[in-house]
């Protein structure tokens, strides 16, 4: 059997107490991910971890917008064409108006997400773009003990459109080959008999890597992909887009398991 794991964002910002942008749960699920890598071990045919990477100005950051009084607006604030046009927020750059304005509107005509703005978190060379101890001490004993390599994957350091999925960006930018489809790994993925998918957010990065991951492959293969439930968590007030991702793509015929369950 070709069992390929897809570890979406298993990094210190989303899974430490002490992160910039804190799943509760993901403490936990990381102990569960490293001990099922362990437990796998050589019925592994490949790993593939997908790495959160921004930089201090990003669209989805506080640096880039500033409300009526001329502030940084706060994390968590949602801004929607509405509050452009009415003038609550603006970029920094008054060069950057048109792109933003246009970004903003084909964001919101998705209908996946609106902006949000978070934390600026998974900076680039920080401790918090690192994979979580745990489950880095699991990939490297993989990799030792079966002469392989896990596959690194980054997105996000286009600061112009968010990047949820990590098969592409929520707004590709025709100009940026990073923002769009990754066919490659998409192909990767396809050869595998079993995709199981574990990581953070289970709200966020993991709904949207599978959802687009889906819409790559012929509606048949969407069963080889299985989702480790206990392994994955949201992120605190958007439980009902975790919810609605699972119940979606259950429909479509994506599995679930847990982590003690999966291949018993």
């Amino acid at each position: 059997m070709n069992l390929h794991l897809l570890i979406i964002d298993p990094q210190n910002d989303f899974c430490s107490p002490q992160g910039a942008l804190f799943v509760p749960g993901a403490p936990d699920d990381s102990k569960r991910s490293a001990t099922l890598i362990n437990r796998l071990g050589s019925l592994i045919t490949d790993i593939t971890v997908t790495l959160d990477s921004h930089y201090q100005l990003d669209i989805a950051h506080p640096l880039f917008w500033l409300d009526r009084d001329d502030r940084h607006p706060d994390p968590f604030t949602i801004i929607t064409p509405e509050d452009i046009d009415q003038g609550g927020f603006r970029p920094v750059n008054p060069d950057w108006q048109k792109r933003a304005e246009r970004y903003v509107q084909q964001l919101a005509a998705s209908g996946r997400y609106p902006l949000c703005i978070w934390p600026p978190h998974c900076l680039i060379g920080t401790w918090g773009h690192n994979i979580q101890s745990d489950i880095l001490e699991a990939i490297h004993g993989w990799e030792r003990d079966n002469i392989r390599k896990a596959g690194i994957v980054t997105a996000g350091e286009n600061l112009w459109t968010e990047h949820y999925s990590k098969i592409q960006a929520e707004v590709p930018d025709p100009d940026d080959p990073a923002t769009l489809p990754k066919l490659d790994l998409v192909k990767r993925l396809q050869q595998a008999d079993t995709i199981a998918v574990l990581g953070q957010a289970r709200s966020h990065c993991v709904a949207n890597t599978v959802r687009d991951l889906a819409s790559h492959l012929p509606s048949g293969d969407i069963a080889k992909i299985c989702l480790i439930e206990d392994c994955t968590s949201n992120v605190p007030g958007f439980e009902n887009l975790g919810d609605d991702f699972v119940r979606e793509m259950t429909i479509r015929g994506m599995r679930c398991s847990t982590a003690s369950e999966f291949l018993r």
